[in-house]
């Protein structure tokens, strides 16, 4: 058996958590590997809706096992907090929800340290989420960390205190206040309580063995392919490895079990925070995208930056994950438009186009080259079935499946579970 893997394509917020909940029966293990409490994933179902920022997606489901990974930055109290929010659910969390004993845990100075860091940065702010995910994977390189099994331990407040004086040292040379740490401490104590009742394990055999015992596993990631440390548009990009290999780092899985590749995108393209957006739309049209698919980030609550989809970009992220079956998102966001533009190169100011991702991005003033299709300019309400499309929007997706030689398997025209269309 091995295991699947599923992902955003673009910036984050392509709708990982709902896709997660659909799928989530077929699996007996849905695991997350990487990133924290900046991914926000939003379920809708039963007329409810409901955001995860730390907890996997199939937590809803009681006959699945939920894995935090690893790879992922915990904040106990934002745990704590989502644990309770469950409880309206009648979930039993402490009979399908476990945590890796490495997983790193967030400190309340992280979260001051990204404060300070963002606000030294001036206008070249990389529009951190605050959370203190960047802060924690610098101590988890640095090798300086706290980590979840270190809770157990008896000398756990010594550690702690080792690390806050280091954090209170750099604090100080940004003349950063720390009026709200007591109470943040309090908090985070309290929090570390909680969590000692959680199930701690050694997730890397829990996954092995379940692939052993041939149960089915989904990798859950958070954040998008072109936020990766590596290979997103650095700096504007995530602390960790957004893309199918972080999934073996972020669960202890070889890549040689990894099985299918499922890839998420939007039918257009939003990004929030700074860094490079070639088709980004900074008039009405994009304005009116944000409006009709209530771009805000669920995490932060900013609004989020639209524009057409860039084809370019998603071919690189298909590329570096080894995508299997793509799934698009929101296409009923696109209902209100007569017409359509997908972008299938750059122009640089030379006059030369490019239909790759270019290390310099970030510097190059590439404009997009489109393509435009006819808009299908109808609701989608009611709609059960690929064959009842308007046939602009099975021509959209055809000319995608094209372009991007990867089948596209899934479409979504709404949030509830049911806006699911299966091809």
């Amino acid at each position: 058996m091995k295991m699947d893997v599923l992902l955003g394509l673009q910036w984050g917020d392509e709708g990982k958590g709902k896709i997660v909940d659909v799928l989530a029966p077929q699996y007996e293990v849905v695991a997350r590997f990487q990133g924290g409490p900046n991914a926000g994933h939003t379920l809708e179902f039963d007329g409810i809706k409901h955001v995860l920022h730390q907890i996997p997606s199939g937590i809803f489901r009681s006959q699945i096992l939920n894995i935090i990974g690893n790879g992922v930055v915990l904040d106990p109290i934002i745990l704590k907090k989502e644990i309770e929010a469950l409880g309206k659910f009648a979930i039993d969390y402490r009979k399908n929800l476990v945590i890796s004993k490495k997983a790193t845990i967030i400190i309340p100075t992280h979260k001051l340290l990204d404060a300070a860091y963002e606000q030294a940065k001036g206008d070249k702010k990389i529009g951190s989420t605050l959370k203190g995910i960047g802060p924690t994977y610098q101590d988890k390189i640095g090798r300086s960390a706290l980590r979840i099994g270190d809770v157990l331990s008896s000398d756990f407040r010594e550690k702690y205190t080792t690390l806050l004086d280091k954090h209170k040292s750099t604090l100080s040379f940004y003349n950063y206040p720390l009026d709200a740490l007591e109470e943040m401490e309090r908090q985070f104590f309290e929090a570390i309580e909680f969590v000692k009742t959680l199930p701690l394990i050694d997730s890397e055999y829990a996954v092995n063995d379940a692939l052993q015992a041939k149960k089915r596993i989904l990798a859950e990631g958070a954040q998008g392919s072109l936020l990766d440390i590596d290979f997103g548009s650095y700096p504007f990009v995530t602390s960790s490895n957004t893309m199918t290999a972080g999934a073996c780092t972020g669960l202890g899985v070889a890549p040689s079990k990894i099985g299918e590749v499922f890839g998420i995108f939007k039918a257009y393209c939003t990004r929030v925070g700074s860094g490079p957006f070639p088709t980004e739309l900074m008039d009405s049209t994009g304005e009116a995208m944000r409006k009709e698919g209530n771009e805000f980030g669920s995490t932060t609550g900013r609004p989020r930056r639209c524009g057409w989809l860039d084809l370019p970009a998603l071919k690189y992220s298909i590329m570096i994950n080894g995508v299997t079956q793509l799934f698009m998102m929101k296409a009923d966001v696109l209902n209100i438009f007569e017409e359509i533009k997908v972008c299938t190169a750059y122009e640089l100011p030379s006059g030369e186009q490019i239909e790759k991702l270019p290390f310099e991005i970030n510097e190059l003033d590439a404009k997009p080259v489109y393509k435009t299709m006819k808009g299908w300019n109808c609701s989608l309400d009611g709609v059960t079935e690929y064959e009842e499309f308007p046939e602009a929007l099975k021509e959209y997706v055809t000319y995608l499946e094209e372009q991007l030689n990867v089948p596209i398997k899934l479409v979504s025209i709404g949030p509830d579970r049911i806006q699911t269309i299966m091809r």
